[in-house]
């Protein structure tokens, strides 16, 4: 375990959980991460070693197969596993949202029918908002759920889907205008779907279709799809809790956990960056010593690592906030802003100290020079968690008049 990003008070449990994945990280992710990540190719078999350990199942109930953890164990595990490499911890991440919505909002059948497999690995979560047009705009969505006798027919097309091509249960956020007068606010007439599918890309079902997958900088290895639903039919049992128009709530409280993990993820990229850098300046020479000997290199170092430990010690206090029953909008928006950009400006810092080696793909600080960037609009823009922030900070801090 490294000096920086330590956690006060964690359970025996807690510490052996965070042992086992730190050990799992180093053995099997980081010494493959770089090389499948240059072909692009899926991480079958670190999959199939993290279902082992149990990971999918993290904070499903033990009622229904899983570990019972909290958000905060959850967060510290997609920490090493995003140290190792970013886009294992997006396979987790997508499935973990899934399993949290049904958790929380799911009837007893929705819960019983999928959360047990879950647990287990053997259904695979994505969630769907974004669409081509839409941006952060989750509001001005256009996909359509129709009522169609006992069932919906669902109609439109869905972008930045993670996992896409190898989940085989999507919650997807439609409009549903069922029962709502003219005039209500867009936010209360959605509802969220849940889309069972077969993996793979092209028609997945009658209705639905995973194109393939978008070519991306970076975050390799994991499929981001575009989803096009054409007359999609789902039983009205596959509405999320049973009734419509709480879709919109249903996806927020999603991505506020969401949120929680792409700060997890942000501190686990920034702490690998950090130790690569740190690394690299007592292996190179120039001068005649070498270049961690140069205050300007330690200079650098002394703010990477200041930033690894502040962006830890938000990411924590998020999650613990969220475990504790309270409201944490606030802090999951601070964290994910504050860990994200930090992870972006450490991860420079890295490169820089690697020099001309930076640039070439030898060197594993290349590979996070293009993940990085994905933290900053992943779950809503650095802009986005700003106006939250604001907007929450105006709510606490209102002005008596």
């Amino acid at each position: 375990m490294s000096r920086l990003a330590r956690t006060a008070g964690l359970t025996d449990i807690q510490r052996e959980i965070l042992a086992t994945v730190r050990d799992f990280v180093d053995k099997e992710i980081l010494p493959v991460a770089t090389e499948l990540e240059h072909r692009d190719e899926y991480p079958t078999r670190i999959v199939e070693g993290l279902k082992d350990l149990g990971l999918f199942g993290l904070m499903i109930p033990e009622e229904y197969g899983g570990l019972g953890e909290s958000l905060l164990t959850y967060a510290l595990c997609v920490e090493e596993i995003a140290r190792g490499w970013m886009s294992v911890s997006g396979i987790v991440n997508t499935h973990f949202i899934v399993a949290y919505m049904l958790k929380q909002h799911g009837t007893q059948e929705q819960k019983d029918a999928f959360l047990p497999k879950m647990a287990a690995g053997e259904v695979r979560g994505a969630f769907s908002m974004s669409e081509p047009g839409l941006g952060s705009d989750v509001s001005a969505i256009t996909s359509k759920g129709v009522r169609d006798g006992d069932g919906f027919v669902l109609d439109g097309q869905k972008m930045w889907l993670t996992n896409g091509g190898t989940s085989t249960l999507v919650a997807v956020l439609c409009r549903t205008d069922e029962g709502h007068p003219e005039g209500t606010p867009p936010h209360r007439s959605m509802s969220t779907f849940l889309v069972e599918k077969e993996p793979g890309f092209g028609e997945v079902r009658p209705g639905l279709t995973i194109p393939g997958k978008i070519d991306k900088m970076g975050y390799k290895g994991v499929d981001t799809t575009e989803l096009i639903m054409d007359g999609l039919r789902i039983p009205a049992n596959r509405v999320l809790g049973g009734t419509t128009g709480r879709g919109f709530y249903q996806m927020m409280d999603g991505v506020e956990v969401g949120r929680v993990n792409v700060a997890a993820r942000g501190c686990g990229v920034a702490q690998r960056a950090f130790e690569l850098g740190v690394a690299y300046a007592q292996q190179r020479h120039t001068f005649g010593r070498p270049i961690a000997q140069h205050q300007a290199i330690q200079f650098k170092l002394a703010e990477m690592a200041t930033k690894v430990e502040a962006a830890h010690a938000m990411m924590v206090n998020a999650a613990r906030k969220k475990d504790s029953g309270e409201r944490n909008d606030l802090e999951a928006g601070m964290a994910k802003y504050l860990a994200s950009e930090y992870c972006k400006e450490v991860v420079e810092d890295a490169f820089r100290i690697h020099g001309g080696y930076g640039f070439s793909k030898e060197y594993e600080i290349e590979r996070l020079y293009r993940e990085a960037p994905m933290l900053l609009i992943g779950e809503g823009t650095a802009e986005i968690q700003k106006m939250i922030i604001g907007r929450r900070l105006l709510e606490e801090y209102r002005a008596q008049s």
